[in-house]
């Protein structure tokens, strides 16, 4: 039988959510959680392995195709200069981080792609989304501003400032269950397109005299979306759809399958 996790470790992990200190007690409940946790997903992931490719004999994450382990590593290897090695945390944090930038890029080509109203996403498209995400290509002057990096970002509620804690106080109320930073990562980037499309909705009404109601109707969208509207609503639905499927929290998968225009 493998052993569980240290309190101390599991202390250690927990640190890296919370400013507050974890009683001994604590740290013991949390380690029996996350292995029965474990324990849940683990045959379901075996199961979702198998279904892909009964041949198979290493679990895999049957949900998700990740870019490479080992050529990611060599990559990061090739640019690091102080230290001496890369370990597997830090690949898997180059993969999450990567893979996000990745998803970023694309849904602002997407937005481009469906303003030139085409159903495929071609040079222009990802030209005009690294100018908006003031990304140089390679060769040229580097500026880099990725948006990807969503932990906070100003919308008209007060002024106020929307960030990952923030919205993850705002799922406790809404959804009712825990949501994970990669959905809330997924969240906000959705958040961006359906702002980016909006705006360029009004805009085009507003310019080119187009239908006064849709004009209007873009305007209340609006609105909704700076109000938080649309946030409570996605999490809404996203633990409706989580709870249906029998899980304990929302994931990214939750939030992709939503329509963010309905």
């Amino acid at each position: 039988m493998a052993k569980p996790y240290s309190t101390g470790h599991i202390g250690a992990v927990a640190s890296n959510y919370t400013e507050m200190r974890l009683s001994g007690a604590v740290k013991e409940q949390l380690v029996s959680l996350l292995c029965e946790e474990l324990a849940r997903y683990v045959p379901e992931m075996e199961a979702a392995t198998l279904q892909q490719d009964p041949e198979r004999k290493t679990l895999d994450d049957p949900y998700r195709t990740r870019l490479n382990y080992n050529r990611t590593r060599e990559l990061m290897i090739d640019e690091i200069d102080a230290v001496e090695s890369v370990g597997s945390a830090a690949v898997q944090a180059g993969i999450s981080h990567i893979e996000q930038h990745l998803s970023t890029i694309i849904k602002h080509a997407e937005v481009a792609a469906e303003k030139d109203r085409v159903a495929t996403i071609k040079p222009r498209h990802l030209e005009i989304a690294l100018s908006g995400m003031n990304i140089t290509p390679e060769g040229e002057d580097e500026s880099q501003e990725d948006v990807a990096q969503t932990e906070e970002f100003v919308i008209s509620q007060g002024g106020g400032i929307l960030t990952e804690s923030s919205l993850l106080a705002l799922a406790k109320t809404h959804a009712k269950m825990p949501v994970t930073k990669d959905a809330i990562g997924e969240l906000l980037e959705t958040y961006y397109m359906v702002v980016e499309q909006l705006e360029a909705d009004i805009r085009s009404n507003a310019q080119f005299g187009g239908n006064p109601v849709h004009f209007i109707e873009s305007i209340s969208k609006m609105k909704t979306l700076m109000s938080l509207g649309w946030m409570r609503s996605m999490l809404s639905k996203a633990a409706e759809n989580a709870r249906e499927r029998g899980y304990k929290r929302i994931d990214v998968e939750q939030i992709v399958h939503l329509d963010p225009f309905e």
